[in-house]
């Protein structure tokens, strides 16, 4: 019989090994075959077939025969076949055949030695054993593990396979998994004609659903095939989850990664839809950018507040992107000064090079390109939004340690006279805020006080509660001050894989009526439209970003008034930046709403912070920029 196990080329052309067996047998009638075991004899017959690519084998081989003796059970009943004992292997080598090493060799396989060594026989193992093992040494190969940064074969075939997207939207109705709202229809209809489209709609609006059902009738219209959408990293989720529901037909893949797996996702030609954030669409600018790649049909910015600084590599990386349609989604397009809108004016080609400062030009072309609704026009039933002021008073503790910090923080902005720069005085500012929060020495709060009074009737009536800060710390310290309410935490520290299930468990564990949020990570892009309270333990820099926060949970599908309460420590830095924050809404007022302030209102400039402490501001670098540094992990 020919070994079962070569292939059938090999059996046919090249080699093949017979191996027969001559076994005396005596049949009695219809009885099995009694075989004698002691004295059974064993012909091996090997013959070797050479020819084709074999014949060049002309080695003669050494054949090890591993024998043991047979007994025969006797058995009970007649068996339905013959009794044949267990055959051993036999096993046929070929002696070595010198081998050409390759001169990389050794190099390639030095990080690997010992990873796959064969443990020596024993000294009472087989021949057929000890050759297998000398067999193996001699013939010891280094198994090439595949790199990290590969895309798997599964993931290469899903995106390689995918049909074209006229297949897939051909022959299928338009079906939407909600009716939406007449404004929203009509925010699809303006989107659906603009080639350049700032879509500003208040926060909650749903302007994500907006800029999906208006990409997917642009590829069933077939003027768009491929579209790249960027937006803030914790959002890549959440923008997969809305592409699903609106588009479940359309294929998405978010761009995620090494970098030799993110380049085969950004060349993937039959994946219409890629999702980036801003910090990777910065690193892979050279990759994205090269002449030969081609040039995006829609460019989609989420959040498109962060290319508001014109200097920033975010602002460069979306300005330098080949494409053909331009589409940034926010619901602040102005957070401090004009000059921010005239940067989003100019990612959509609506004006070269901040050529336009005069706040009735911004104005018209605001209303050329701008899409802006609010919910209290657009949205009369939705629940109303109930805005209170906490006035507080320090406690002993605080009060001490707040006139202590102001008064040596102003004694030295004074010695620095001339030299003073906006940082000088934010350092004060936040030092004295987060005193405001607590007294870092003896834990004293006069907010944590109110808070917990608060939270203990919202857990009594089981009502749920989102609280914004500015710093991880002051969320970690009021996260063990508050851990009788089992409260939950949501900040940059938390790992963007744990999010969700953070969010998750808020919705439905009726025990945590709490989450803990910074302004960071948790004033954007989240749906919490099941929370009925709303408090900032501190108020953030700007007002836009307090509206965002608030709107968590103000949104489409809230179905119960919601309180925001806003805590503010009487006769401190915070009653101060309460004025800043209505100026700014002015501004934010006058060049998206109403026409008829004059520049001077805007005069929001260096001396509005310098100003906080009766100082007065200096010139040239000084005034350069008045927005707070970054403190998300302060």
């Amino acid at each position: 019989m020919y070994d079962r196990h070569l292939p059938r080329r090999s059996r046919d052309n090249n080699r093949g090994i017979r191996v027969e067996l001559a076994v005396d047998r005596q049949r009695t009638g219809v009885q099995p075959p009694r075989v004698d075991a002691r004295a059974l004899p064993l012909h091996l017959d090997v013959q070797l077939f050479s020819s084709g690519l074999g014949a060049g084998i002309t080695r003669p081989p050494g054949c090890h025969v591993a024998a043991q003796q047979l007994i025969n059970t006797p058995r009970l009943l007649p068996a339905w076949q013959p009794n044949w004992g267990p055959v051993k292997s036999i096993g046929v080598s070929f002696p070595e055949c010198p081998v050409a090493e390759s001169p990389t060799t050794d190099s390639f396989g030095s990080n690997l030695d010992g990873a796959f060594d064969v443990p020596e026989p024993g000294p009472q193992a087989s021949p057929h054993a000890k050759s297998l093992s000398r067999g193996r040494a001699r013939n010891k190969t280094t198994r090439i593990s595949v790199p990290t940064d590969a895309l798997s074969i599964t993931d290469r075939l899903f995106y390689l396979l995918q049909p074209p997207i006229e297949t897939l939207l051909s022959g299928q109705e338009l079906v939407m998994p909600f009716e939406p709202f007449p404004f929203q229809y009509h925010g699809i209809a303006w989107l659906f004609s603009q080639g350049s489209a700032l879509l500003a709609d208040e926060m909650g609006l749903g302007k994500t659903m907006q800029a999906i059902s208006a990409l997917r009738l642009l590829m069933r219209a077939g003027q768009i095939r491929s579209v790249l959408l960027v937006c803030p990293k914790p959002l890549i989720t959440n923008w997969q989850r809305e592409l699903q529901m609106w588009a479940e037909e359309i294929p998405v893949v978010a761009i995620e990664g090494p970098s030799a797996r993110r380049r085969m996702l950004w060349e993937m030609p039959n994946v219409p839809v890629k999702v980036a954030n801003y910090e990777l669409l910065v690193r892979d600018l050279e990759m994205i950018g090269e002449d030969d790649f081609p040039a995006f049909d829609l460019l989609i910015l989420d959040e498109a507040q962060r290319i508001k600084n014109r200097e920033s590599r975010t602002n460069q990386a979306a300005h330098s992107l080949k494409r053909h349609r331009s589409w940034a989604l926010t619901g602040t397009p102005i957070e401090n000064r004009p000059s921010e809108f005239v940067s989003l004016l100019e990612f959509l080609g609506a004006v070269p090079d901040h050529s336009v400062t005069d706040i009735r030009q911004l104005n018209r072309l605001a209303n050329k390109y701008v899409l802006r609704r609010t919910k209290d026009r657009v949205l009369k039933d939705l629940p109303p939004r109930l805005d209170r002021e906490e006035l507080l008073e320090l406690t002993p503790a605080q009060q001490t340690a707040y006139v202590t910090a102001e008064q040596e923080g102003i004694v030295r902005l004074d010695e620095l006279g001339e030299s003073i720069t906006i940082q000088h005085v934010f350092e004060l500012v936040l030092r004295l805020k987060q005193i405001c929060n607590y007294d870092p020495l003896t834990g004293q709060s006069c907010k944590m006080d109110r808070l917990a009074a608060e939270i203990e009737e919202i857990s009594d009536s089981g009502g749920k509660a989102i609280l914004f800060s500015q710093w991880t710390k002051s969320l970690d310290w009021m996260n063990q001050k508050l851990q009788h309410f089992r409260p939950l935490i949501y900040h940059g520290a938390v790992p963007s894989s744990r999010r969700d299930a953070v969010l998750e468990r808020f919705r439905r564990d009726p025990d945590c009526p709490l989450l803990l949020m910074s302004y960071g990570v948790g004033a954007v892009g989240l749906n919490l439209q099941f929370a009925g309270y709303v408090f900032l333990y501190d108020r953030w820099w700007n007002p836009a970003v307090e509206d965002q926060a608030i709107n968590r949970a103000h949104r489409i599908g809230q179905q119960n008034p919601v309180l925001v309460t806003k805590f503010i420590c009487r006769n401190t830095i915070e009653e101060r930046i309460d004025k800043v924050l209505q100026q700014k809404r002015e501004l934010f007022q006058a060049v998206l709403g109403d026409s008829e302030m004059s520049n001077a209102s805007l005069s929001l400039d260096a001396q509005d912070i310098f100003g906080l402490f009766e100082l007065k501001a200096g010139h040239g670098d000084q005034l350069r920029s008045i927005t707070p540094p970054s403190i998300e992990n302060g």
